[in-house]
């Protein structure tokens, strides 16, 4: 087995500004922020499910029509997510750190407020796009925090938690917004947000040191040309067409997928020319290990949001199950998923995590061909375990390859492009649940979607096991870590 050396000799201690002291720089005033902030996300990706149908009668709209306020917290965080990383690197993540979570407040302080529709799409929206600055400006702070202390392999225990915060509470959602709902009332699954984004703001500019001053400023044609706002733009475009394109499934909506591979054709043109590509097309088409982490996570997410919520879906339909009871039969996912992550990042694996994580998801889908009306609820719990290994797993390993495969000074926009692959994941999953259950949800339905998951779990498996990049597992023995 091959890794990392073990340990680079330390460099001369860094200010007490930037590294709280050199001694620990992973204290727990530095990480609890990050980790807070990191959870707000996924969180919030499933928190409003079980409330789509309440809302739908207090606004006296349509049921259908409420789901966009799904869709436009998926398609803000898709495009968020990296541009959120391309801020951090020009302006710094503690400053855009602090702003992502000033827009969540509003966010949820306007949702809960909102009298109508459109209001409470831009809270989502808000809330989409102030979420998505946490990771990717944590997975900035983390690695340059590790640079300056001279640490020579991946920080495995702070990534770990990372991975908890930013993957393992997917599932929280779901039962949470239906306790939220019955006990509290609909408003509450946007309020309940602000409290957490106002302390995590509170202690970021409490604890995180400040970022360094801004050295390229010049003028704001030359900050607009760094940030690449017309490759930022285009990706938006091509994004939003693509989610119109996938969302009216079994449908086609072809005016939507011309524009999505018109868009996507400009965008690389422009990319290929740009002076700081906000998309670096040659960076990706050179470091094709990256580009088949972001595949992977993709596929791998497609799996996980097919069984929060098309498993649900059917649990609910199918089974007669109320929202809050089908959300609580998903949560052993989480539970699983926490356990399993931590070991997992803290010894930095990575073939041997993404086999186990591919491998659960294979098994899990072949379990939901055994589904039925009449299976005992323990058969059900068995699937959504196997799964919680499988986000455990993948999310540890895939984020041990992006913090090792990413250049170390594009770090922030490679975290962005890692969470819009599991959007795009999401997004997938959304489709081809919205496909087979389109008129009804039945067994057979549900096993349709067990036999697409199973090729996609075995492709998944392929990939892992013929990629060399992953050979190169940097799993090591037991070492000294900083203290956390």
């Amino acid at each position: 087995m091959t890794g990392a050396p073990r340990r680079a000799p330390a460099p001369p201690a860094a200010p007490a500004a930037r590294t709280d002291g050199g001694a620990r720089p992973f204290s727990w005033r530095f990480t609890t922020p990050l980790l807070l902030g990191a959870s707000l996300n996924p969180v919030n990706s499933s928190l409003l499910a079980t409330a789509l149908t309440p809302i739908a009668a207090s606004l006296g709209v349509p049921v259908g029509r409420v789901a966009v306020l799904v869709a436009a917290l998926y398609l803000a965080s898709a495009i968020a997510q990296p541009t959120a990383g391309k801020l951090a690197e020009e302006f710094g993540p503690r400053r855009v750190f602090l702003t992502g979570a000033a827009l969540v407040v509003a966010g949820g302080t306007a949702g809960a407020l909102g009298q109508d529709l459109p209001t409470l799409v831009a809270a989502r929206v808000l809330i989409g796009v102030g979420t998505s600055a946490a990771y990717p400006t944590a997975m900035l702070l983390i690695r340059r925090r590790a640079a300056d202390a001279g640490l020579a392999e991946p920080p495995g225990r702070v990534l770990g938690a990372l991975s908890v915060a930013g993957q393992a509470t997917l599932a929280l959602g779901l039962p949470a917004g239906g306790l939220l709902v019955g006990a509290a009332g609909w408003r509450w699954t946007f309020l309940a947000s602000v409290p957490f984004a106002l302390a995590a703001l509170a202690m970021t500019w409490a604890w995180i040191p400040r970022d360094p001053p801004v050295a390229r400023r010049g003028s704001a044609r030359e900050v607009l040309a760094r940030l690449d706002v017309a490759g930022i733009a285009g990706f938006g475009g091509a994004m939003t067409a693509l989610l119109v394109f996938l969302m009216a499934l079994p449908e086609p909506a072809w005016a939507a997928l011309v524009p999505a591979a018109v868009l996507a054709a400009a965008l690389t043109a422009w990319e290929l020319r740009a002076r700081a590509p906000f998309l670096d097309v040659r960076l990706l088409a050179s470091n094709l290990p990256l580009v088949r982490t972001y595949l992977r996570v993709a596929l791998t997410q497609l799996g996980v949001y097919t069984v929060m919520y098309g498993v649900t879906q059917w649990l609910e339909a199918g089974r007669g199950l109320s929202a809050e009871q089908a959300g609580l039969l998903v949560l052993p996912m989480s539970g699983l998923a926490v356990l399993v992550t931590r070991p997992v990042a803290r010894r930095n694996m990575l073939r041997g995590a993404l086999v186990a994580a591919a491998a659960a998801s294979l098994a899990g889908s072949a379990g939901m061909l055994l589904l039925g009306t009449s299976a005992p609820v323990v058969a059900v719990v068995g699937v959504t375990l196997a799964f919680g290994v499988t986000v455990g797993t993948q999310a540890a390993g895939n984020q041990t390859a992006l913090y090792l495969q990413a250049p170390a000074g594009r770090i922030g926009t490679a975290a962005g492009l890692f969470r819009t692959s599991a959007y795009t994941g999401s997004i997938a999953s959304s489709t081809l649940t919205g496909v087979v259950f389109h008129d009804e949800v039945t067994d057979a339905g549900l096993h349709t979607i067990a036999v697409v998951l199973i090729a996609v779990s075995a492709v998944v498996l392929l990939m892992v096991l013929t990629d060399r990049a992953l050979r190169k597992d940097p799993t090591h023995r037991p070492r000294k870590e900083p203290p956390t």
